[in-house]
């Protein structure tokens, strides 16, 4: 069996599952390719494949800008590749379903059969900060999950999407996200803490940042995925209006789990219904099965 993973990550949660995902198809036998979906990006005929993967965190209830237009490019279906999309977000709410509706009817478009949807809860890159106790526990619910779903998307399994009318709306609505980020991205800024090193630039997926007399210059193509400004050493890019939300710094998944007393407020029970129903799995290592 041959599979391909294509996935846009901006600052590392999807790359982060999609990899653990790769690695039990790996272990399985399975010869897999992993494409990292940005400006230019290289786009592998689905057709030569049994699966694909579709791998995206979810903006305002929508895929990223760049996943549409990657699926734009896809060619017409000629075979038999199954089609499972994996999605991240910063919270478990049932508005982030919505995300896979204009994914559905592209690739549907084109003749692939989208055989379902997972979603994992990873921590934010804006909006506000989680605790690395609580990275820690959403990470450890993934790696609980993962081994059992990788299996079920080998095996061809068929999984209704969630994509219900007012669902739908909602994404349609949000999907403003991505005219507007390309105006906002143009007013990112840094401040004198800047030291020139050009992590950014580097690793802007969309290409969108230059450095101009030793400092980033910010274009008109940015998708808001925040990668700059989350992983700039000096903490030191500005993202316009949205300043309010910014985060800064990588998150320590390998700490101490936080507990049901430690999960952060907003959106406390979803978080913990998340968190309880991923504990139904095994930790891999800890032997066992899946609760039914």
């Amino acid at each position: 069996m041959r599979a391909v993973f294509n996935v846009f990550s901006g600052t590392g949660n999807t790359d982060k599952v999609c990899r653990a995902i790769m690695a039990e198809w790996t272990d399985a036998g399975v010869e897999c390719k992993y494409v990292h979906i940005g400006k230019d990006c290289e786009v592998r005929d689905p057709n030569k494949f049994d699966r694909m993967v579709i791998g995206y965190p979810v903006h305002a209830f929508n895929a990223p800008q760049p996943v549409f237009e990657f699926v734009k490019k896809l060619p017409q279906c000629s075979g038999g590749v199954l089609v499972y999309l994996v999605k991240t977000s910063g919270e478990p709410l049932g508005l982030n379903d919505g995300s896979c509706a204009h994914m559905y009817d592209l690739l549907r478009k084109k003749g692939y059969k989208v055989c379902g949807e997972y979603h994992y809860v990873m921590p934010y890159n804006m909006i506000f900060r989680h605790s690395d106790g609580m990275a820690a526990r959403m990470w450890q619910a993934a790696l609980r999950r993962i081994p059992s779903e990788s299996r079920e998307m080998l095996e061809g399994r068929v999984k209704k999407l969630k994509k219900g009318p007012f669902k739908r709306l909602v994404s349609f609505i949000f999907r403003i996200e991505h005219p507007a980020m390309h105006m906002i991205g143009k007013s990112f800024k840094v401040t004198d803490a800047c030291t020139g090193c050009g992590k950014c630039a580097r690793g802007c997926p969309q290409k969108n940042i230059t450095m101009a007399n030793g400092k980033p210059v910010f274009g008109g193509h940015c998708v808001g995925c925040v990668k700059c400004s989350f992983g700039c050493p000096e903490g030191a890019i500005k993202i316009g209006v949205l300043n309010g939300w910014r985060v800064n710094g990588s998150y320590d998944f390998s700490g101490v789990p936080a507990t049901d007393d430690e999960v952060c407020r907003y959106c406390r029970r979803s978080y913990i219904k998340y968190f309880r129903e991923a504990e139904k799995y095994p930790l891999p290592g800890e032997g066992g099965k899946a609760a039914e």
